[in-house]
């Protein structure tokens, strides 16, 4: 008897694994939702959402993850920069799964989803059809299309309009910046990289949905919503608590830290240029590269990629493009008459920038304010010296 139990369960297994039929769970089948926490790396910041199947009498538990980037198409360094972003379906077994989170110190959180049977297995197959190599890749979005929003997504397809969205789930509205600054330091180089590639699309309020591009907003709506009249989730469990708060990196490596050293540069040395009535060519090329090189990179982020996210981008007018240009003007010894004007057109972007960030028509990254304090001084002294007196370089 046991040997034909043990027959029968790897048959079962095998049939469900290894050819396009699907076997029925059983009565005593499970369907979760595992919500894991924020990791230290920047694409683990914002935590995870995953499906979990279990049925005892098929010997399955498993994990549906739909956060796995998919690198086996061609050029998909190159299609991820502009925009087509393939992530995929993977399904993988529960214990290292947890296993892995565990691993890296993030609590893992489960929500049993109060489904009947009818319900489990026909969501277990829209999973698994999910999971055939024809169905498993779909485009990634930051903000709409993810590990999180196919949760939802995907109960939706299966239950329909049985399943009620709550939206009273949460008490406030943020913007998608302001979400994504709940989860990582504003002072890091991951909150500072998308501060600047990200355009003042995302500084909009979010809808109440639209919160649940984050894994977290996910567990309060699933806690929320109902199911023909009843609760969704029949029972949340933490199957695994981070045991140590995490700590960010110490203040020298930050980018604040980065760009208060630059900031002090250039003020000592413009400071020094206008008592001796002259001009470094150096630190004048070094900034007119570093804007234009950054406005070179969101010129084409904001105007030749697919990114919906990064148009509309006002750090362009501090990370000017033409700076590149202006670059090789200013190794010049005497640069033209025509370049005062030039740095007077900087100056008025730089104004602008200021009145947009007033009017919060976007937000600007704090710890670039040293940066731009010292890039206003060394254009007005620019600007100021081509009306007043020759300007030399050293």
């Amino acid at each position: 008897m046991p040997f034909k139990k043990l027959l029968f369960l790897l048959c079962t297994v095998a049939t469900l694994f290894g050819s396009a039929q699907i076997p029925e769970l059983s009565p005593l089948s499970k369907i979760s939702v595992l919500t894991s926490g924020p990791g230290d790396v920047l694409y683990s910041a914002f935590g995870h959402s995953a499906f979990r199947v279990q049925d005892p009498t098929l010997a399955i538990d498993v994990v549906y993850n739909y956060g796995v980037f998919d690198t086996s198409g061609e050029n998909f360094y190159w299609k991820f920069s502009l925009g087509r972003m393939d992530y995929k379906l993977v399904r993988q077994r529960f214990g290292p799964y947890l296993q892995s989170y565990k691993f890296e110190n993030r609590w893992v959180k489960e929500q049993l989803l109060n489904l009947s049977h009818t319900e489990r297995n026909e969501l277990f197959k829209f999973l698994e059809n999910n999971n055939l190599p024809e169905n498993k890749v779909y485009s990634y979005d930051y903000f709409s299309n993810n590990c999180a929003t196919k949760i939802w997504d995907v109960l939706q397809e299966v239950l329909g309009e049985k399943l009620v969205f709550k939206e009273d789930y949460i008490d406030q509205r943020y913007s998608f910046r302001e979400l994504i600054h709940h989860n990582i330091n504003t002072n890091s180089w991951g909150a500072f990289g998308i501060d600047v590639a990200l355009g003042s699309v995302i500084d909009r309020k979010a809808t109440a949905k639209e919160h649940m591009y984050l894994p977290i907003y996910i567990y309060y709506q699933l806690n929320a919503a109902q199911l023909k009249g009843l609760p969704l989730v029949s029972n949340t469990t933490t199957l695994f608590d981070s045991d140590t708060e995490k700590n960010g990196p110490g203040f020298f490596a930050t980018p604040l830290f980065l760009f208060l050293i630059i900031a002090i540069l250039i003020l000592v040395i413009t400071y020094s240029d206008f008592k001796k009535r002259k001009r470094s060519r150096a630190l004048d090329v070094f900034i007119l590269l570093l804007t234009g090189l950054s406005g070179v990179v969101l010129f084409f982020l904001w105007f030749l990629t697919d990114h919906i996210w990064t148009v509309q981008n006002y750090n362009i007018f501090w990370a000017f493009p033409l700076n590149v240009f202006m670059a090789f003007v200013m190794l010049r010894r005497s640069p033209p008459r025509w370049t005062g004007n030039y740095f007077l057109l900087l100056l008025a972007l730089q104004a602008a920038m200021l009145l947009f960030g007033i009017f919060r028509i976007q937000y600007f990254s704090p710890v670039l304010l040293p940066l731009f304090l010292a890039l206003g001084v060394r254009y007005f002294y620019l600007w100021y010296s081509s009306k007043n007196f020759k300007i030399l370089s050293k």
